[in-house]
């Protein structure tokens, strides 16, 4: 009995350190910030459904990656037209704005951050057949989320992170 126990608690200690290693590696990932992002849809008032393709060795970490993604690729990105659904220009006007508010970025991009208060998966994450592509030795998913664009607009220039829309008008 103590060995069967034994086995089990190795075995489990095993897989929480393999799975820490991975997010480790998907956040390291993510601080270089390797996506791409296209607009889907306009969701709700004050919300955009935007599709980021997020590059990551292992496809099931690629999804909370993706969420990040999307709200770094609407503050400093932008997202073109689709044809349907137009786009948006960067909130971010300042291209130096993520260095000289690194302190502030690293804190709401932390794993269970701010970032997480304005974005949520579209159809519970799930993922169509054709978005999901290995590329070398990585994956390439395909996340659609929706993004309220309007509350991090407001929320980063209540912060003094970027200037109100108003402003030089």
């Amino acid at each position: 009995m103590k060995n069967v126990l034994g086995i089990l608690s190795f075995c489990f200690l095993f897989s929480v350190i393999g799975y820490g290693q991975a997010k480790k590696k998907a956040d390291n990932e993510t601080f270089e910030w390797r996506y791409e992002i296209e607009v889907v849809n306009t969701g709700t008032q004050g919300t955009k459904q935007v599709k980021i393709w997020t590059y990551s060795k292992k496809a099931d970490v690629a999804m909370e990656q993706a969420k990040k993604n999307a709200v770094h690729g609407i503050i400093f990105k932008g997202m073109p037209d689709n044809g349907a659904v137009r786009g948006d220009k960067a909130m971010a006007q300042d291209p130096n704005l993520e260095v000289t508010q690194a302190e502030f970025f690293q804190e709401f991009f932390k794993d269970g951050g701010k970032y997480s208060k304005y974005v949520t998966l579209v159809n519970n994450g799930a993922i169509a057949a054709g978005d999901i592509m290995k590329i070398g030795k990585e994956f390439k998913v395909g996340v659609v989320v929706s993004v309220n664009t309007a509350g991090l607009r407001k929320d980063l220039e209540a912060a003094g992170i970027i200037k109100s829309l108003s402003n030089g008008f």
